[in-house]
């Protein structure tokens, strides 16, 4: 024990037996002393200051005729603190904490120096032991570990103040889109230029479509009135103008149109033929329906009924000069009349229908998706219209199921509501109304089908691809972007491209399912050779800028 914390004991003058102890002794007693209040307090109580004198006096007396190295050695470690202590106390820094660790840090180069003096030195001067107890008052201890690495309030503001500046190169090193090609912009300029032109080229002069349409009419209603006066099991059809150019996706020229002739039918049993849903039998409940001369075996058969109904349109397209009925096509469920009108071949498809006025078949449950698009109520209100039955099939017609032959069998037709969803195809009421603002699906849909044509024009083997397909793909796309805002018109070559990417994904997958009936794959009957060619043709057109619409 070196007697830290201990008072310095007061010693009479006769004691000279300090010089004579055994050096163990000596390095005991000295041991600087405590510098604290308390012991200068009892010092002066006792009356140690004044025995203390003499024996002071002599310590200086000899250290003063023979200073030894290490005294000297001492008093520089002494004044190096010193000036250790006047740099600490100018930093603001709070060093109050851990005092155990400032003392050990004072005592111990002074202890490790005072054992290290030779034999026959003495204690440290007065003058010495006063410099050191001043240090010792004035010298704060030094701060532990934690308190350095704690940030004081004003090095925290200067942290927050360098944050603050450092977050503006931050700004600025943040990933940047980059700038436009110049090039890419031209030729995006010259996609919108080419589209909107061929929009223009396609578009069909009012004069020419009026005249067209009145002669149309003519031999549609002539037909409608020989069937009513001159038959009994036709004598109930109305007409329903269906098609591109009744929905006003007509392209080119008006050299096509599609009526059908509906015969309203009551108390029937609609089966499915078949597993997608598409083709359907149909059984004439008990009354007197005269389409019961039709049946065969309890069934209504499509091919008879189809059959007579021709014969009759023949008949009457005999009165009207320049109209002449095409061969029938197996499979067509139209009657194909044409005819030349300024130069330009006209088509009317007569097309036989039956009208079934009741819930709509189970496999339309999970088609019909436009509830984002066009809402449930729209929805609600199309489920709720009849629905059409046609004549038509799939194959040679010689395939039996349940009795019933394929060529007996009728398709389920929803061109009505078709009709009325692009006649209201906005999210919006006012979509390209003269109050709204126009969108571009239809202009689309047009491109699509004249890019379809002229590659058939091209390539024979794309001869059953056909424009139902395009507007099967715009519906299921504009059930996924839903938004008017996603067909702005001044975003035409954008969303071209984004319509034939749909198609091109339908046509390598090979699946394009009908819109109204999802188990129906329009795709299924064509080869995957064949539809991957033509996904090809389409994307070398998109890369290309389209040069065939040049």
């Amino acid at each position: 024990m070196t007697g830290r914390g201990r008072t310095c004991k007061a010693k009479s003058p006769d004691t000279k037996c300090a010089k004579s102890k055994s050096k163990p002794e000596e390095m005991k007693h000295e041991s600087p002393p405590r510098c604290t209040r308390k012991d200068f307090k009892e010092e002066k109580q006792k009356g140690a200051t004044k025995e203390q004198k003499p024996k002071v006096q002599k310590q200086t007396s000899s250290t003063d005729e023979k200073p030894s190295a290490q005294s000297i050695r001492k008093e520089k470690t002494t004044q190096h603190f010193t000036e250790e202590v006047s740099k600490q106390q100018s930093t603001p820094a709070d060093n109050k904490k851990a005092p155990v660790q400032g003392r050990q840090a004072e005592t111990e180069p002074v202890t490790k120096s005072k054992k290290m003096q030779p034999k026959g030195t003495t204690e440290d001067s007065p003058k010495t032991t006063k410099e050191n107890k001043c240090v010792r008052k004035e010298k704060s201890p030094e701060p532990s570990r934690e308190e350095k690495t704690k940030l004081q309030p004003e090095d925290i503001k200067m942290a927050k103040t360098c944050t603050a500046k450092d977050k503006i190169p931050e700004t600025k090193m943040q990933p940047v889109t980059p700038k436009e090609n110049p090039k890419a912009d031209r030729c995006e300029g010259k996609v919108d230029t080419i589209l909107s032109t061929t929009l223009d080229k396609l578009r069909i002069k009012s004069d020419e479509k009026s005249y067209t349409s009145e002669v149309v009419n003519e031999l549609v209603d002539a037909i409608l009135s020989h069937l009513k006066k001159n038959t009994q099991c036709f004598k109930e059809a109305e007409p329903l103008r269906t098609g591109s150019y009744y929905e006003n996706l007509k392209i080119s020229n008006p050299d096509e149109f599609d009526v059908m002739v509906a015969i309203p039918v009551d108390r029937v049993n609609v089966s499915p033929f078949g597993d997608d849903g598409a083709f359907y039998s149909v059984e004439l409940k008990r009354g007197n329906s005269p389409l019961k001369r039709f049946e065969e075996s309890s069934t209504l058969s499509a091919s008879k009924m189809l059959d007579e109904f021709r014969e009759e349109v023949k008949e009457c397209a005999k009165k009207y000069t320049g109209w002449e009925v095409t061969r029938k096509k197996k499979g067509c469920p139209a009657v194909t009349l044409i005819r030349t009108v300024q130069s330009v071949t006209v088509s009317l498809d007569i097309v036989l229908s039956l009208v079934v006025k009741s819930s709509w078949p189970s496999f339309t449950k999970e088609g019909l998706q436009i509830d984002s698009w066009l809402g449930t109520k729209v929805k609600r209100e199309y489920k709720w219209r009849p629905y059409y039955l046609v004549p038509k099939f799939e194959g040679t017609g010689t395939e039996e199921k349940y009795g019933v032959l394929a060529k007996d069998t009728w398709r389920v037709s929803f061109s009505h509501v078709e009709k009325a969803i692009l006649k209201n195809h906005g999210s919006q009421k006012t979509c390209c109304e003269k109050e709204g603002e126009r969108c571009c699906r239809k202009d689309c849909l047009k491109l699509l089908k004249h890019l379809l044509s002229l590659l058939k024009e091209n390539n024979s083997s794309f001869e059953k691809f056909c424009s139902y397909h395009a507007k099967t793909t715009l519906l299921h796309a504009c059930c996924s972007r839903t938004k008017d805002t996603d067909w702005r018109a001044s975003s035409l070559s954008q969303c071209f491209r984004l319509l034939l990417k749909d198609f091109v994904s339908h046509l390598e997958e090979g699946i394009l399912n009908n819109f109204f009936i999802p188990t129906q794959n329009l795709l299924s009957s064509l080869s995957r050779n064949k539809c991957n060619s033509l996904a090809r043709c389409i994307r070398e057109e998109c890369d290309k800028g389209f040069p065939i619409f040049k």
